[in-house]
């Protein structure tokens, strides 16, 4: 098994206007939490020469992700390294109308370890999409977030994701759930 370590649009203005102003400070607090995760998931990927790819979203003009501006940038904890590849995309899943597929490809990718945002609309559609190419996923339990959405507070929306997503298969590939902690990168990956 090759892995590779996929960070979804962890970007600084992603969050912005995700929640009603009383709630956005434990919001924040939780996608910052999960940034700290995630920047010693990837430090250790690293250092296991485990590939990790950062999507970016590209938004409009305007648009809180808008290409250039500081909204858009990659967090600063984990910003692309020389050896890291980042993909840009326009859609929620992160292989349409991309080069995801390949460079995973190139990679030698069969299973992803993913994390990142937002939990219901990029994570969820990305994932998804990762068993039905061809793909093992170990979704990160902890490694995943979200704005409050639909009457939902962000904790619901994830603990539905984690709940909904773990087990979802092909008859070949499966998402599995694991929380960052429990990541070990060796070959083949192991899960404490």
């Amino acid at each position: 098994m090759t892995d590779v370590l996929l960070i979804i649009d962890v970007q600084t203005a992603i969050l912005d206007g995700s929640a009603a102003p009383d709630r956005m400070p434990a919001v924040k607090q939780y996608f910052d939490e999960m940034v700290a995760r995630l920047a010693v998931l990837k430090a250790t990927a690293a250092k296991h020469s485990v590939p990790t790819v950062l999507v970016q979203n590209d938004g409009p003009p305007d648009h809180r992700l808008e290409v250039g501006s500081k909204g858009w940038d990659i967090v600063p904890s984990l910003q692309p390294s020389d050896r890291d590849i980042v993909v840009h995309k326009t859609a929620c899943d992160s292989f349409h109308e991309t080069d995801l597929l390949a460079r995973l490809t190139q990679c030698g990718a069969t299973r992803l370890i993913v994390g990142g945002c937002m939990t219901q609309y990029c994570v969820d559609t990305t994932v998804r999409r990762a068993v039905t190419l061809g793909f093992d996923v170990m979704l990160l339990a902890d490694g995943h977030c979200t704005g409050d959405a639909g009457g939902l507070r962000q904790d619901q929306i994830i603990a539905h994701h984690n709940a909904t997503l773990a087990d979802v298969d092909t008859s070949d590939n499966v998402i599995k759930l694991c929380t960052t902690q429990n990541i070990k990168f060796g070959n083949p990956l192991s899960v404490n």
